[in-house]
């Protein structure tokens, strides 16, 4: 149960003193729908109004807070007009302009002959100064109510800046004093507030420095939500790592009659990561680990491998992958090197027809089925296994906590592989894979031939039809990416269905379409044409990204480049340069570029390093921002920036480590600041977890 003392904190916005069901939409949509959400909404600037010049010292593009004294009034002839007051002061003349007016307002607001102070941005129209609709119109006698600094928060359509702050402000009333969960003399050392005070000073900076992602009371702040996940994190661990295991050490038979039918030798990172997987499957301990390999890489062969000597153990293996896609072909190269040596292998997605879908629950509860590959189909009730020993989660990203222990609650003591093709930062691995050991795969198996990779303007787009037409002639098969499905009136993207109409004009009956929102059996139709059949040329959305191989693909084009993040055009470009042939991948752009998409096209094309990559695109864009993080299992983070705190983060993940030591079951006297913490942060998954045993 979360805590009462939060429950002011998790009320919908709506329940704040004028704030109904319009304005609590445009807060939902740029915020969240409750009261904490509009806590974790920082200001991203200020303004700074102390500045109080005569007019004549007033610099064009300032704000500034100016005395003035009201000349006269000159409404508009024409109501398309603005309306205009002239000001001044003994050292020049400011006229305040309005645009769709009320005169009778206005005349009461700047009665002719009185003094106001008028506070605003200050632009030149002309020879003339000017104040378009000033942010503060107030009578000198009350010069005290103007705000000396006023936060500059990010913002919709339709919630202009002065309400969003009122509606922060009453949030904040809202922000109970909590105990304190920091050491007090990390605390000091730090230099960093309270809590509460840390709230309150975060939305009220007082210069540039603390709108800064190293000012202390963000720095605190960002801090408690990197030791919330640290902490989750670790306490997922431990109570993985106190559920008894059991040892399958196998005895190696299988694994050898593999590794002989492979035709190529492993690569010394598959050797190493193998090692490491081996050692903890031969131990009674389970095993937690992530196996991280670039695009390519192959780790499906060492998790074939792994899997092996589980079952050569007497026990059962499965592999769960995020789409029936990456499932197939997965189950594709698993089963023809698995049941050539005798060991049988079956497939589970949403789509097997009843009476298969039954034998196969069948076998796996017998225990006659030792491999099962499948898509969240294996997840459900009904899927029970005789010895599940170890189980093999792809594209782990995509997947959360909850997906790792329900395959994990399919046996006694299972032992837990999970694996990523996303290159991820390592500061990014921490966040979400703290509680796991962690194996990289860094390389390519030997062969793979480099990608030549070039940067093209759209113009030039008939040019790469031109030169598609070359490479079919010569056998070969080409991908061509498309952001869209459909034209779209906001963006001005190229639709996969409005290129596949022109490719298949130019080339008739070498064409093939894919994208998310075709039905499976229609996709996977595509797919075999594609690979096996005469189809040459796909046309597809990013459902490309992973789990497609075709050796005989050698030209990647991807449209609109510029709009795509740095790891899934790496994805994207994995997808060739997988057969004998040169490949090529081809960026078009569409002008003018921003420099950051400059930036990520620039780094594409000198390296094929997955991991240093996504080290670029972090620092390029910031975590929060990396394409595929906030649609996947990364947590998305509301005040920590791993880009400035990263260092904060190596600090929470120590902390967690020492506080699950110290005090395992958050029993002690932190312990129920500790939860409030984890509550307040949403990490409520840890807290069931501590719960359960």
């Amino acid at each position: 149960m979360r805590p009462p003392i939060l429950y002011p904190l998790f009320a919908a916005v709506d329940s704040l003193a004028g704030v109904g069901p319009t304005l609590a939409k445009s807060l939902g949509r740029l915020a969240g729908p409750r009261i904490v959400d509009l806590l974790w909404h920082l200001p991203h600037g200020l303004v700074d109004r102390r500045l109080s010049p005569c007019i004549a010292a007033v610099t064009a593009g300032q704000t500034a807070s100016v005395r003035v004294k009201v000349i006269e009034h000159a409404p508009p002839r024409n109501r398309r007009h603005p309306y205009r007051v002239l000001t001044a002061d003994a050292s020049g003349e400011l006229v305040l302009v309005f645009f769709n007016a009320r005169g009778d307002y206005l005349a009461r607001t700047l009665p002719a002959g009185e003094i106001r102070l008028v506070s605003g941005a200050v632009e030149r129209f002309g020879d003339t100064l000017q104040m378009v609709h000033p942010d503060y119109i107030v009578e000198e006698a009350a010069a005290d109510t103007l705000p000396a600094f006023e936060p500059v928060y990010p913002l919709t359509a339709g919630l202009g800046g002065k309400v969003l702050a009122k509606v922060v402000r009453a949030a904040l009333e809202r922000a109970p004093v909590l105990d304190e969960w920091l050491d007090p003399a990390f605390l000091a050392r730090r230099g960093w507030p309270a809590w509460h005070e840390a709230v309150v000073c975060a939305h009220a900076p007082q210069d540039e420095a603390d709108v800064e992602a190293t000012a202390p009371a963000r720095a605190r702040l960002a801090y408690d939500e990197l030791l919330a996940n640290q902490l989750a994190l670790a306490i997922v661990r431990r109570q993985m790592r106190r559920k008894p295991g059991k040892a399958h050490p196998g005895d190696g038979h299988l694994a050898a009659c593999i590794e002989a039918q492979l035709g190529f030798e492993l690569t010394s990172a598959q050797r190493a990561a193998l090692t490491d997987i081996r050692a903890d499957l031969a131990r009674p301990a389970r095993m937690l680990r992530l196996l991280q390999g670039d695009v390519g890489s192959g780790k499906t062969v060492v998790a074939l491998l792994a899997m092996l000597q589980v079952i050569e153990s007497g026990a059962q293996a499965a592999l769960l992958a995020p789409t029936e896609l990456l499932a197939r072909q997965h189950f594709a190269i698993i089963a023809r090197l698995a049941e050539a040596v005798g060991v049988r292998t079956a497939l589970l997605t949403g789509r097997e027809k009843e009476a298969a879908r039954r034998a196969t629950m069948a076998g796996l509860a017998g225990g006659e089925i030792a491999i099962a590959v499948g898509t969240h189909a294996l997840l459900q009730d009904a899927v029970a296994f005789d010895d599940l020993g170890l189980a093999v989660i792809d594209e782990q990203h995509r997947f959360g906590v909850e997906q790792r222990l329900a395959i994990a609650g399919k046996g006694g003591g299972v032992d837990v592989l999970v694996m990523s093709a996303t290159p991820i930062p390592r500061t990014l691995t921490m966040t979400v894979y703290g509680d796991l050991d962690v194996s990289r795969i860094e390389g390519k198996p030997p062969g793979r031939r480099p990608i030549d990779t070039r940067v093209l303007p759209n113009h030039r787009l008939d040019d790469v039809v031109e030169g598609i037409g070359r490479i079919l002639s010569a056998g070969a098969k080409v991908y061509w990416v498309c952001p869209l499905v459909e034209d779209s009136e906001t963006l001005d993207l190229a639709a996969a269905e409005d290129r596949h109409a022109h490719l298949a004009s130019v080339f008739p009956g070498r064409t093939a379409l894919v994208h998310g929102r075709m039905k499976t059996a229609e996709r996977e139709a595509a797919m075999r044409a594609f690979r096996d059949g005469d189809a040459s040329v796909l046309v597809a959305t990013t459902v490309i990204e992973v789990g497609v191989d075709v050796p005989a693909a050698t030209l990647m084009v991807i449209e609109h480049a510029e709009r795509f993040g740095l790891a899934q055009l790496h994805q994207l470009r994995g997808r060739v340069g997988r057969g004998d042939a040169p490949s090529t991948c081809i960026l078009l752009y569409a002008a003018p570029i921003s420099d950051a998409a400059r930036a990520r096209l620039a780094v594409l094309r000198e390296t094929d390093d997955g991991f240093r990559i996504a080290e670029e695109d972090l620092r390029l864009r910031g975590a929060g921002e990396l394409l595929g993080v906030r649609q996947s299992g990364l947590p998305a983070f509301h005040l920590a920036d791993l880009a400035h705190h990263a260092e904060l983060l190596a600090i929470a993940g120590d902390e967690a480590r020492l506080i699950i030591e110290r005090d395992s079951d958050l029993a002690g006297a932190r312990g129920p600041a500790l939860r409030q913490l984890l509550y307040l942060f949403e990490r409520d998954q840890a807290i069931r977890t501590l719960g359960s045993g």
